[in-house]
């Protein structure tokens, strides 16, 4: 008797890895082994680079930050200080958002932290 194997799994499981690899550039999309690599590869990518993004995030609200508060006189950390001092309670994602697009609101923040 011949051995018994799940080939409809086997296939519906290469058939979504295959489907995942849409878009890829060359044996990446078609060819399975290669395919399954690349998609382990960029799944690995994607978990990695949820967490990077709130750090790269952040670097760039303060580097806005700072660049306002130098408009203004004042450095990043003192701003900062002077806000936390203050009981002023916004976070430097609403911060940065104030310094690029309403020049006029972060000017009164940093005048009510003066």
């Amino acid at each position: 008797m011949p051995r018994s194997v799940n080939a409809v799994a086997s296939r519906a499981k290469r058939k979504r890895i295959l489907k995942m690899a849409k878009g890829y550039f060359g044996r990446k999309k078609n060819v399975w082994t290669v395919a399954k690599n690349q998609i382990e590869k960029g799944l690995q990518f994607a978990y990695r680079d949820r967490k990077a993004k709130k750090r790269e995030f952040r670097k760039l609200w303060i580097q806005r930050i700072n660049a306002g508060a130098r408009l203004h006189g004042m450095s990043y950390s003192q701003l900062m200080g002077a806000i936390g001092k203050s009981g002023i309670e916004l976070n430097r994602k609403v911060l940065a958002d104030l310094a690029m697009n309403h020049p006029e609101a972060f000017k009164a923040v940093v005048e009510k932290v003066k």
